[in-house]
């Protein structure tokens, strides 16, 4: 059987329209990323000039045998020193736990128990199955109304629009990492998830699971020291 290829247009005017088409259809797909830019604006810190706040909450990003992956661990660092500093009293760690052997959110509060941050103000969400999942859920399970949200630098700005979107007002801190292949994929992949992100905003589906609010922040934040 013969394949036949794509003609291109004969003819300028063919051509042109054929250049136009293109152009237009690389503006749209550049539509949801520019959105994230614009609509975070003035929202992302550093750990040393984020506003303090009560609650961080930090993404999940994958275990390696059963601990975090490093761009989870250097999620995790920077929730350690705002808690060392005093610029947060609690962490919500959300994330996979889909599977009995894959256990984001418990590998997570190991990790930050570890490195200095006391157990009761660490509170888990075992349904954060992506961004849109886990700000939601962060609002009407938790009830967290404002907070600092930590993920690497490519993915920051998608948390925070999300975030805002789901009724939390947030403040970004962009993890850097070094610039390796994971760095670029994930880059390349926001392109591609901004979309996903903006019909998120525009229809705000139910999360994955909801479940009943639970009041494990506000526990822990009635615990801590004032």
């Amino acid at each position: 059987m013969k394949i036949r290829r794509p003609r291109l247009p004969r003819t300028l005017t063919g051509r042109r329209r054929l250049v136009q088409g293109v152009m237009a259809g690389c503006v749209l797909a550049l539509l949801p990323a520019t959105w994230l830019y614009v609509s975070t604006a003035g929202r992302l810190h550093t750990v040393t000039d984020v506003p303090r706040t009560d609650v961080a909450v930090v993404f999940g990003a994958g275990l390696w045998d059963g601990e975090p992956s490093p761009y989870l661990a250097h999620r995790l660092d920077a929730a350690a020193k705002l808690y060392r500093a005093g610029r947060i009293k609690v962490v919500l760690v959300t994330g996979d736990n889909s599977t009995k052997d894959y256990d984001e959110p418990d590998a997570m509060r190991t990790y930050l128990t570890k490195h200095g941050v006391p157990a009761g103000r660490i509170v888990s969400d075992y349904a954060g199955f992506d961004t849109w999942d886990s700000c939601v859920r962060a609002k009407k399970i938790f009830g967290v109304d404002r907070a600092v949200l930590i993920s690497q630098g490519f993915h920051i700005r998608r948390a925070v629009a999300l975030c805002e979107a789901a009724g939390v007002t947030s403040y970004g801190v962009g993890v850097d990492d070094k610039h390796d292949v994971t760095w670029y994929y994930g880059g390349t992949r926001e392109v591609f998830a901004a979309g996903k992100a903006a019909l998120d905003v525009v229809f705000e589906p139910n999360p994955q699971f909801l479940g009943k609010k639970e009041p494990g922040v506000a526990d822990a934040l009635a615990a801590a020291p004032r």
